[in-house]
C-alpha cells in the first residue's frame, strides 16, 4: 500500500547563489530520498521556496541600491537554474513573498493568539548605531557566556548549543560590519514556549526516536534542558509579513523570519494543491486523522544550525495550531568544508553552484556530494579526492562495469541473449542483486544516504569481479552458450544497479535504461514549469502531471530485447583538474581581498 511521504527542504534565503555546502547539506539529500519514495511507489509531496523576508534581503538590496523583490527576482531563478542542471526534482519551489504565504502565515498567528500562545511584552532590541537600526538576532555574534566561545549568535551558540538572548553575549557586535552593538526598548508579541513546552515534551517522548540523528537529538536536548520561554516573533522591520494587529505600534513592525520561513513548508503544501486544482488535496499529508493518528511521515532536511528551529519551535507552532502532522524525522546534516577549512562567503572561499555546475556532469557532482555527505560529521570537499572518487569508484568501478557487458552483448548478441542453463555462480550474483532492494531500500528509508551508495557501488564491484573471472570475451570464442549465459547475468545485474543508483545519478541511469533497450522514463518525476510572478521573476510551478512508472523492483529484462551501441556515461578526469581547480580558488580568495 502506499504511503504518504511529506519532503520539506530548508529554505534558502534569496540573497545570493548556491555553494556545494548547501547542496549537500539540504538539498541533494531530499531529492536522493525523495527519488526513491517515488521510485518505490508512495506518494510524494517535496516543498520548498526562496526565503524571501529577513534582514539578509534588505541589506543585499541597500548595497546593491535595489528593491528587495529586485533582489528575489535575481537569485531566485538562479536557484531554479541549479535544480535543473543537478535533477533536484521539486512538486513545488515556491516564494515566501506570495499572498498565499501571507495568509497563512496571518492565519496560523491569529490562530496562535486566539489560543492564548501569544503574547504582548517590552524587550530589549539589538540596535546598530553604524546602520540605524535593531538588528535579528542572528546578525549580532559575541562571547557565550556558558562555553566562552568568541563567535556565539544572538540566538544560539553553536559550539555549545545553549539558547542565549543578544544582550547575555559579551562584547556583542554586529556580524554586518563588526561594530559594536547598542540594546534599546521596543515592545513585540512572544511566542509562549513555556505554555507549549508539556505538549512538546510529551510528543517528543511518546514514540521511540532513537533513528533521529544525534547532532539532532544533541540539539533539541540542550534547548529543553535549559527550559523554555517566551521567544519574539515580531522584528522592527520594513519588509516581511505585517503584523495583523491594528495598533500603531505594530504599524511598523513585521512577522520575525524565522516564524514565518518555517511555516512555508505548511503553506507551499497549500499552494501546491490549489495549482494542482485539489484544493485540499494538502490535508493528505498535514491534517491528523480522526483518532489523532498521523495520515503521512514528514521529514525535514535541513544544516544542523536550524535544528531547533525544526524540532522545538515549529512543532510547538503546530501543537498550538491543532490537529496537524509533526515531524516523523530531521535528517540534519552538519557542514561541508573546503579543502580543509569552513566555507565563507564574504571570503568567497566557496564552490558556487553556478560555476562548477558548467564544468562537470551532475552525476559526478551528485555521486561526490554523496559519497562524501556530512551525515555524521563535518566533511570536505578536496578537488584532489574528488578526481579519485571520480575516477576509481565513479568510473573505474560502476562505468566500466556497465560499458563492458553492454560492448560485450552489442557485439556479439546485438540482444539479451538466452542464457540457457545457469550456473551457482550466476544465480548467487543475481540473488545477491535482488535482494539489495531490500537492504539498500532499508538504508535509504533511514535516511542513511552515504551507506546506501556505499552498498550499491560493493554490488557493482562484486559484478566487476565477476566479470573478470567469467571472461566472457573469451568465452563469446570458445563457448557461445556458456557466454550467452554470463553476459545475461551481467545484463540483469547492471538492469538492477541501474535502479539501484537511480536516487544518486537519475542522468546515467536514464541513460543506461535507454541503452539497454527500454522506452520510457525511468523514474517518476513531476514535470515543472514556470510562470511569472507579481513581481516579474519566474517561478516554478506543478503542472499535475508524472512522468515515469515506480520500479523499486528486481529486473525483469527480457530475453530478445534489442539492445543499443553503449557510449561511456562518465567522464574520466586528468589529475591536471586539481590544479587548475586550486588555482581558482585562489584568484578568488585575491581577487576578494583587492575589493
Amino acid at each position: 500500500m502506499s504511503k504518504n511521504i511529506l519532503v520539506c527542504v530548508a529554505w534558502p534565503y534569496a540573497n545570493g547563489p548556491f555553494h556545494v555546502g548547501h547542496v549537500a547539506g539540504a538539498y541533494l539529500p531530499p531529492d536522493i530520498f525523495a527519488r526513491y519514495h517515488r521510485l518505490k511507489g508512495n506518494n510524494v509531496l517535496m516543498v520548498s521556496g526562496s526565503d524571501c523576508h529577513g534582514t539578509p534581503i534588505t541589506l543585499a538590496a541597500e548595497q546593491d541600491g535595489i528593491t528587495p523583490q529586485e533582489v528575489i527576482s535575481r537569485h531566485h531563478p538562479a536557484f531554479l537554474k541549479t535544480f535543473e542542471v543537478l535533477g533536484i526534482t521539486f512538486d513545488l519551489f515556491t516564494q515566501t513573498y506570495t499572498d498565499n504565504h501571507y495568509e497563512v502565515t496571518t492565519d496560523i498567528f491569529l490562530r496562535l493568539k486566539e489560543g492564548g500562545y501569544l503574547y504582548k511584552e517590552r524587550m530589549t532590541g539589538s540596535y546598530s548605531e553604524t546602520l540605524g537600526r535593531f538588528l535579528p538576532d542572528r546578525f549580532v555574534e559575541g562571547i557565550c557566556p556558558h562555553c566562552k566561545f568568541p563567535r556565539a549568535r544572538g540566538d544560539q551558540c553553536d559550539n555549545c548549543g545553549k539558547l542565549l538572548d543578544p544582550w547575555e553575549l559579551g562584547e556583542p557586535r554586529s556580524t554586518i560590519d563588526g561594530a559594536p552593538v547598542t540594546f534599546r526598548e521596543t515592545e513585540h508579541y512572544f511566542l509562549d514556549l513555556a505554555k507549549l513546552e508539556p505538549a512538546l515534551r510529551e510528543w517528543l517522548d511518546s514514540t521511540d526516536r532513537s533513528y533521529w540523528r544525534s547532532n539532532t537529538v544533541q540539539f533539541t536536548q540542550n534547548w529543553l534542558r535549559e527550559g523554555l520561554r517566551g521567544r519574539a516573533i515580531t522584528r522592527d522591520l520594513e519588509w516581511g509579513v505585517p503584523v495583523p494587529d491594528d495598533d500603531p505600534v505594530f504599524k511598523d513592525k513585521r512577522i520575525y523570519v524565522w516564524f514565518d520561513a518555517v511555516i512555508g513548508y505548511y503553506s507551499a503544501s497549500i499552494e501546491w494543491a490549489k495549482r494542482l486544482g485539489e484544493p485540499e488535496r494538502w490535508r493528505d499529508w498535514w491534517v491528523c486523522n480522526t483518532d489523532g493518528s498521523s495520515p503521512a511521515r514528514s521529514y525535514y532536511f535541513i544544516g544542523k544550525d536550524n535544528i531547533p528551529f525544526h524540532t522545538i519551535i515549529w512543532p510547538a507552532l503546530l501543537l498550538g495550531y491543532g490537529d496537524r502532522v509533526l515531524a516523523y524525522d530531521v535528517p540534519a546534516n552538519e557542514f561541508l568544508n573546503l579543502e580543509g577549512d569552513k566555507m565563507s562567503t564574504s571570503r568567497n572561499w566557496a564552490l558556487w553552484l553556478p560555476d562548477v555546475e558548467e564544468r562537470y556532469q551532475p552525476d559526478q557532482l551528485r555521486f561526490y556530494l554523496t559519497a562524501n555527505a556530512p551525515e555524521g560529521r563535518d566533511s570536505n570537499w578536496s578537488w584532489s579526492d574528488f578526481v579519485r572518487r571520480n575516477n576509481d569508484e565513479l568510473v573505474a568501478t560502476w562505468g566500466n562495469l556497465a560499458n563492458r557487458v553492454l560492448n560485450i552483448a552489442h557485439r556479439n548478441f546485438g540482444q539479451v541473449p538466452d542464457p540457457g542453463a545457469l550456473q551457482d555462480v550466476d544465480k548467487q550474483l543475481l540473488d545477491a542483486a535482488e535482494e539489495a532492494f531490500t537492504t539498500i531500500g532499508e538504508l535509504l528509508e533511514a535516511v542513511k544516504l552515504r551507506s546506501s551508495l556505499q552498498e550499491t557501488l560493493a554490488l557493482a564491484q562484486r559484478a566487476n569481479q565477476y566479470i573478470s573471472e567469467q571472461e566472457p570475451w573469451k568465452l563469446v570464442k570458445t563457448d557461445k552458450t556458456r557466454a550467452a549465459a554470463v553476459i545475461y547475468t551481467g545484463l540483469r545485474v547492471v538492469d538492477n544497479l541501474k535502479t539501484l543508483f537511480c536516487p544518486f545519478l537519475p542522468f546515467s541511469s536514464q541513460q543506461l535504461h535507454e541503452l539497454l533497450g527500454y522506452e520510457g522514463t525511468i523514474s517518476p518525476q513531476p514535470y515543472t514549469e514556470e510562470e511569472q510572478a507579481p513581481d516579474g521573476s519566474p517561478r516554478q510551478v506543478l503542472t499535475g502531471k508524472y512522468a515515469g512508472e515506480a520500479q523499486w523492483q528486481p529486473s525483469a529484462l527480457p530475453i530478445g530485447q534489442a539492445l543499443k551501441a553503449p557510449v561511456p556515461l562518465f567522464k574520466k578526469l586528468d589529475d591536471s583538474v586539481v590544479d587548475e581547480e586550486l588555482a581558482r580558488l585562489r584568484q578568488g580568495l585575491e581577487t576578494t581581498r583587492k575589493c
